[in-house]
């Protein structure tokens, strides 16, 4: 029989492997195993596992973990993850309507106190989590309970709130990474952390050196395309606004302007991926909000649509999904009202940057795995 794993782990495929004709039987067989098994969902292929030695191998490998979690972005695998009441729960979501369905209550693999825990970035399954109490930062699958502690003895993968900001991304060569932003007395300084070498390393991170002012606000990186954006607010009432682009190819980084804001007592944006489109979500308001959504064409941002006098109160721990052409502005109880938009459908539930305030996370249910 032929090993088809082992193909697969130096980078030989199902469509480029060479077989004798008296192999292309078990290959052919190997072959329709794989692609039935990128199919299924995520728990099921950690029972497959179990079948044989053999599909135990396939299933590890890289290459299925890629294609499988490709297939997996549908709004069925979709989960949210909310933190709350001392415990930590898993919900379906109904794509129709935006509804939770009923919860499934998990427990936090690497930290006894789930009180701790702030979710600060999600991809494909995975979540970059961040205890608060120890400053350590983890990878963790909920779906497979795996993890890893991203730390180090010498003092990295430890993050502090008041001055650092991340970013969890994939390279172009499938690699998962996280860019690590620390804001010191008179620099910027990043580390890469990267999932294939399970090591992080430094890089020059030459954005404006006035934004290592504590007055300036970072939020969480947002994957688009081949560029992880920050939006760099100077308090939430006033001052400077940018968006700051981090170029996951050459690692250089570029200042992009901010959407035209009409002046208002307070303003809050959040970013979200489409489609490999990047919008940005802003609420300008105390009150009765103005909610804008733009979207970036170039370096430059268009007004997508605008609703005036939303009468929500900005401090209900307002949260937002972009589903089949409409929002859901929700709060940490439920949905609070669905706003129609212009956009067309989508296969499934986008979150924003800041989903419940980071104690949740809306995700897929995937076999990516925090470590190789």
């Amino acid at each position: 029989m032929i090993n088809f794993a082992s193909f697969l782990s130096e980078g030989v495929t199902p469509h480029n492997c060479a077989a004798t004709p008296s192999s292309m039987t078990d290959l052919r067989a190997e072959i329709i195993v794989f692609q039935i098994l990128t199919r299924v969902p995520a728990k099921d292929v950690g029972r497959s596992k179990t079948v044989c030695k053999e599909w135990c191998a396939l299933l590890s490998t890289r290459y299925f973990e890629s294609i499988h979690s490709s297939r997996s972005f549908v709004a069925a695998n979709q989960r949210t993850l909310m933190i709350r009441n001392l415990t930590c729960g898993v919900h379906t979501i109904n794509f129709q309507n935006g509804e939770y369905g009923p919860e499934t209550h998990i427990t936090c693999p690497f930290h006894d106190d789930i009180t701790y825990i702030f979710i600060l970035s999600q991809l494909d399954g995975l979540l970059c989590a961040w205890a608060q109490d120890t400053h350590q930062l983890f990878l963790w699958n909920p779906t497979t309970t795996t993890y890893k502690n991203l730390s180090t003895t010498d003092g990295l993968g430890l993050y502090i709130e008041s001055t650092d900001t991340l970013g969890l991304y994939k390279d172009t060569l499938h690699d998962y990474k996280i860019v690590h932003v620390t804001r010191n007395t008179n620099a910027l300084e990043s580390h890469i952390y990267s999932r294939k070498l399970a090591s992080w390393r430094k890089i020059p991170f030459q954005a404006n050196v006035e934004y290592v002012q504590r007055s300036f606000f970072w939020s969480s990186g947002t994957q688009c395309g081949t560029s992880v954006y920050f939006t760099v607010c100077e308090s939430w009432t006033s001052g400077k606004h940018v968006v700051i682009a981090f170029d996951i190819v050459s690692e250089q980084v570029t200042e992009l302007r901010f959407p035209s804001v009409q002046a208002a007592p307070i303003s809050m944006s959040h970013l979200v991926a489409v489609r490999d489109a990047l919008y940005m979500f802003v609420t300008t308001g105390l009150h009765d909000m103005t909610l804008n959504l733009w979207l970036l064409r170039g370096k430059n941002w268009i007004n997508v649509f605008s609703r005036p006098s939303t009468p929500l109160s900005l401090w209900c721990g307002i949260t937002h999904y972009m589903t089949n052409g409409n929002w859901f502005v929700m709060t940490n109880l439920g949905k609070l009202c669905e706003i129609r938009t212009p956009m067309e459908r989508l296969e499934c539930f986008h979150s924003v940057t800041w989903f419940r305030n980071h104690v949740g996370a809306v995700f897929h249910e995937t076999v990516v795995s925090p470590s190789i």
